[in-house]
Formats: structure tokens, sequence, C-alpha cells
């Protein structure tokens, strides 16, 4: 399944278009991602208040599946979770029975068979989560955190938050994306939203090597030159150097890659005055950024941060309610086509 593929859309919508699955943001439209913005925007003050719950998966089983490690967005997944209601399980995979030759399927089955509501799934290969998808009993919610070069959905709709946030709109926006795009599941899903929502440009930045070959198909300009590339931005994305995924010398070092796509003072003089610096993290300071850039007055990397909990919240509340949606439609007893 590529990042393009119809298909996805109606695996991931109920007959009359609400969230069941969030595996890609390819195929969903503006009003859908306006809907999970104002959604994750109304959960913010929870993690305000003394005591931070809501009921609203109160009595659901979540499994955070995550054959790929990732701290920080598994921790994410999880305290929005428990701030749902939920009861939560985080499977270690490599501990798991999938690493003594069971077969994911049968893993999936016996998870399945212990009454699971949703399945919050990582993984290193592009497409697992459609696979999963496609494969579980329905009434089971998939949500992608993040699968090989394909898709990081939740990742670029926090990023999504924390514009509209600070800039109040996405209308006329100027947006750049700087690094390895190449090996950046989160780029191709900020991409896709940024389009979608209304922004005015959206540019990639990045020396040739660190681009996917089609990368202009994907809904965006190319530049080379980081010092041309930053004039007139509202937004500055910086990504992370994925070193463990780069096949072969796609660069010459860290040091000359810091001169000339690193993000310091000096750079960011170039963009608008009020343009704002974001990182998925984690972040290598020194590499991809500046210290002084990154605690400085325009970074809001913090915010996506918080940000994170509020989207994931969201995305799981809505794909809970639209799987609860779909099962009250169809007679009993009656499997999904």
């Amino acid at each position: 399944m590529t990042a393009n593929d119809p298909s996805s859309t109606p695996l991931q919508l109920t007959a009359d278009g609400q969230l069941r699955h969030f595996l890609t943001l390819d195929g969903l439209d503006r009003a859908l991602l306006t809907e999970i913005l104002d959604t994750a925007d109304s959960f913010i003050e929870v993690g305000e208040r003394s005591i931070k719950k809501v009921p609203l998966l109160r009595g659901r089983t979540v499994v955070n599946l995550f054959f790929e490690s990732s701290t920080r967005t598994r921790s994410t997944f999880e305290l929005a979770a428990k701030r749902l209601s939920a009861d939560v399980l985080n499977l270690d995979i490599n501990t798991s029975a999938t690493s003594k030759g069971e077969s994911l399927s049968d893993t999936l089955l016996n998870l399945e068979a212990m009454a699971s509501d949703m399945f919050v799934v990582r993984h290193s290969q592009s497409g697992a989560p459609h696979f999963i998808a496609e494969s579980v009993t329905p009434g089971v919610a998939i949500i992608n955190a993040g699968d090989g070069r394909h898709a990081h959905p939740t990742q670029a709709m926090l990023d999504m938050l924390t514009i509209r946030q600070h800039k109040g709109r996405f209308e006329g926006l100027k947006v750049a994306i700087v690094g390895d795009v190449l090996h950046s599941r989160v780029a191709r899903s900020q991409i896709r939203a940024l389009n979608e929502l209304g922004a005015a440009e959206v540019r990639v930045i990045a020396p040739a090597t660190l681009l996917p070959r089609d990368v202009e198909s994907l809904g965006c300009t190319v530049e080379y030159d980081m010092k041309q590339g930053m004039k007139d931005l509202d937004v500055v994305i910086m990504l992370r150097l994925q070193k463990e995924r780069m096949e072969g010398a796609l660069l010459p070092s860290e040091r000359e890659f810091y001169r000339l796509y690193g993000l310091n003072r000096e750079k960011l003089a170039l963009a608008d005055p009020g343009c704002i610096v974001m990182h998925p993290g984690p972040i290598n300071r020194g590499v991809e950024i500046e210290s002084a850039v990154a605690d400085g007055p325009q970074s809001v990397i913090l915010n996506q941060v918080t940000n994170g909990i509020a989207i994931r919240m969201a995305v799981m509340s809505m794909a809970m309610g639209g799987q609860m949606a779909d099962r009250n439609r169809k007679p009993a007893g009656r499997a999904e086509g």
C-alpha cells in the first residue's frame, strides 16, 4: 500500500464519514482535519485540571503495539489513553511471542481474544497499520503511530495544532520543512496536512541526497539553498537526521550538514520576524539546530509536546466513536465486508 492509495479512505471512515481508524492523512478532507484540531483544542484544558481525566474511553482497552521503539510517542499515547480513562497495555515486542516465532496475525488474534478495543501501532514497515486494520476483527480501532517512511499522522496533526495556536490560520502561511525529508514519515504527513488546510506555500529545504525523487509531487516546492529558502517564512520545521535509516554516504559529515542546513540565529533572521520554529524531536543540537534557537523566543517545540497528548486524545476518542457508530448500524453477527 502506498502513501496515496485511495483505498485507505473507505478503510479509515464510516459510511457517514466518521473516523474509525487513523492510518494516514491521505483522503481526509479539510473539514475532518479541522474537526480533529477543534476536538484536540477542547482537550487542552484537561491537562490543566487537578484530576486529568475524562470518561470517554472508560471500560475500553488500548494496546500500544510498538514494533519500533519510541519513548516519546508511546508515552504520549499512554497518557492520552489514560486521560480518556482507558485501560492501557504496553506490549514489549522484543520479549513478546512475535520474537519467538509467532506470526503477527496470531498475536493480533490473541489480543482480540482479550477484548481489546484499540491498537496503537508503530512499525518499521510502511503499510503495517493498514494491514492490521484490514485484518483485525471489526470494532477494533487502529491508530498509526508511525510506519516506515510512509506516514506519522498524529505527529503532523499536533504540528498543525501548534501552528494554528500561534498563527491563528493556515491561509497565506509560508512553511518550510528542513533536513532529512527522504527518511521522514513526518514530513510526508506534514506536507499533506498543510496543503489540505490551505497553506499558501510548502517548501522543503535539503540536499538532493536527502530528498525523495518524487518530492514535488507531494505538493511542495524544493529549495537546495537554505538561506534562500528561509526568506519570508512564517513557520520553519526542522527534521531529525535519521542516521539509523541511512544507507551509504548521504552526507559528507554532520559538521558540513550543520553549516549548510542547520538552523542558527543568522539563518532564522532571514525569515519573517514572527516566524515560529518547530521540531518533532528528539533534537540533535548542533547538528540540526542551534541551542539558542531551540530554546529561544521563537521556538514552540515544547508546545508541540503538550499538544501531542491533546491530538492523540482527539483521534482516539473520535475513532472509538466511529467504531461504535459502525457497530450500532450493522445487524448483529454480520461481519464487515
